[in-house]
């Protein structure tokens, strides 16, 4: 019984989502639509539908990098709720590397537009870990805060110095084709930066597990003083690794840019760093987990479409069963699975089975 509970337990990420879509299915009914139906147009059309999946791993890339900007601080005992703001700062310094670099040997362009990307959201969460570390100012106000900042600078670029002449839009010229990120499932915008992705996702979950800087991170997280007496240098450390988390965050932005604007565009994010969040705390800050996580809500978003026509419930109604995860993963981490604590229930419900089962003989 023990063992049934604890797994009730380990998949708690999972029930709550469940549960998100149950009560998701309630306002559903209430609209006069068949949830059946509807779940089914949405998951087919983002998963089993060619365009619909491209469209699903369009959205897959940012969420899934923003998920690992956001889980990588968390083992580290960081928030960082700024991967939004780490984000555009990542498009904008990879805009200016692609468009006022002089060209050479594409494949090292490429590489370094998408390094001056993550350079900027390495910048920009660095200054929020640097405060955190150094001066003990809240990493969540810091950092988001600094979201607004940065969305604010990069529209101003985008209408200002770097907006193409005569546009009727605030955005730059587009970057050389050169630059553009392979795509994966033509003719769809599927690009390559889902694999890179992926591959980032495993990497990480590496070092994490084997390596002396993933011990750091995680003594850090788990007990400042113990890590200080180990000789690790915390503040440090805490430096490092919201600026880890902000430079994947910034390549998210790298490859917006990269791989499906190919311009420096005003407001270009529906809210991935948001988005990134929540996948963050589904995942249970296992950057293993992150991608599964990541690919769910990218379907939520390139599914719901799929779902308004075919069964004619407003896309909105996604919008309120992502509001609705965020709530029961929220609540699902505040329960805590204490073995001793149900092994000693267990343990007194038998005591007094043995107890009435003399009785109930004795009755009988």
């Amino acid at each position: 019984m023990v063992r049934v509970v604890q797994f009730l337990f380990v998949t708690k990420t999972i029930w709550a989502v469940v549960l998100a879509l149950l009560v998701g299915s309630i306002l559903m009914l209430s609209a006069g639509a068949n949830p059946l139906y509807a779940y089914a147009s949405l998951f087919g059309g983002a998963f089993f539908d060619y365009y619909g999946f491209g469209a699903t791993l369009v959205k897959f890339s940012p969420i899934l990098l923003a998920g690992l900007a956001v889980a990588i601080p968390l083992r580290g005992g960081l928030f960082n709720v700024g991967a939004e703001g780490q984000i555009y700062m990542g498009a904008l310094f990879c805009a200016v590397a692609a468009l006022y670099l002089p060209e050479f040997y594409w494949p090292l362009h490429l590489l370094v537009c998408a390094l001056a990307g993550a350079l900027g959201g390495a910048f920009w969460a660095a200054i929020a870990g640097y405060l955190k570390a150094y001066r003990g100012i809240n990493e969540v106000i810091v950092t988001l805060l600094l979201n607004y900042v940065g969305i604010n600078i990069v529209s101003y670029a985008a209408g200002g110095p770097m907006m193409e002449e005569g546009a009727p839009y605030p955005y730059s010229p587009e970057i050389p084709s050169s630059l553009f990120l392979p795509h994966i499932m033509l003719p769809t915008d599927a690009h390559a930066g889902a694999l890179v992705g992926v591959l980032l996702a495993v990497i990480l979950a590496f070092v994490l597990k084997y390596t002396t800087f993933g011990f750091a991170l995680t003594t850090v997280g788990s007990n400042p003083q113990a890590a200080k007496y180990a000789g690790i240098h915390v503040q440090r450390q805490m430096v490092v690794t919201m600026a880890l988390g902000g430079a994947l965050a910034g390549l998210g932005g790298a490859f917006e840019i990269l791989g499906v604007k190919y311009r420096l565009f005003h407001m270009f994010s529906p809210g991935y760093g948001f988005d990134g969040i929540v996948v963050a705390f589904m995942a249970g800050a296992n950057p293993i987990l992150v991608p599964i996580a990541a690919l769910f809500f990218s379907g939520l978003r390139s599914g719901a479409q799929f779902m308004q026509r075919a069964s004619g419930v407003d896309s909105t109604v996604i919008d309120a069963i992502q509001g609705l995860v965020v709530i029961f993963v929220a609540a699902s981490l505040a329960i805590r699975f204490g073995e001793s604590r149900w092994g000693k229930l267990l343990a007194q419900r038998r005591a007094l089975d043995d107890q009435l089962t003399p009785v109930e003989k004795k009755n009988a």
